[in-house]
């Protein structure tokens, strides 16, 4: 785990601050040197999130150039988030839990069905949050790519695999990000009751921006 870095910034000083529920989506575009934070305000709390550059969609979140360009597969303080197109998206600039997954992906109804069992084809998932936010800026199925899980846990196995264990993070904890262009932020506050990514309770993330 990497060192904690704590932010200076002062919610009361935010520009916006709003509660997102466990399982709603949510987007916003960000502006060029505004700053996002999203807090896990009750612990183990996983929020699924895509960035893109907001005046050309198609350059978006890459997981590979991300991972490639720090040498690392978690992400954390001094992490630059980069795009299909070699950009730097935003740059995390202060993290209170210290690692954050870009490999897991995003629960989905057919993930569900095949991972835990038949009937739980028709609960609800990431996914499903994914569209029914891009929607709101004219995003499709065709722009919901590999995403960051800010505060879920995945371990990567000696031989390769990936596992989903218990959360490292915890009441309170936050992730910061300055964005170094305006980005559209589509998150879906993950709603997954099947593994213990959020400790099988969903709960809800605050997000505030700071000019």
């Amino acid at each position: 785990m990497s060192t904690l870095t704590e932010s200076a910034h002062d919610p009361a000083a935010a520009i916006y601050d709003f509660k997102l529920l466990a399982g709603d989506p949510w987007i916003h575009v960000i502006q060029r040197g505004q700053t996002l934070r999203i807090v896990d305000l009750e612990g183990n709390q996983a929020a699924d999130t895509l960035f893109f550059n907001a005046h050309d969609p198609i350059d978006r979140y890459s997981a590979q150039d991300t991972i490639r360009e720090q040498g690392g597969l978690y992400l954390t303080a001094g992490t630059k988030l980069m795009s299909t197109r070699g950009n730097v998206l935003l740059t995390i600039t202060a993290d209170t839990c210290g690692r954050h997954d870009t490999l897991g992906g995003a629960c989905a109804c057919e993930s569900n069905m095949v991972r835990y069992a038949i009937e739980k084809r028709f609960m609800h998932a990431c996914r499903d949050s994914f569209l029914r936010g891009a929607r709101q800026m004219g995003l499709g199925k065709r722009d919901i790519a590999h995403n960051i899980n800010f505060f879920m846990n995945v371990p990567v196995t000696p031989d390769g695999g990936l596992t989903f264990a218990d959360g490292i993070s915890a009441p309170g904890r936050y992730v910061e990000m300055r964005a170094e262009m305006d980005v559209i932020c589509l998150i879906s506050n993950c709603p997954q009751l099947n593994n213990p990514c959020n400790g099988y309770n969903p709960t809800p993330v605050r997000l505030l921006i700071w000019d």
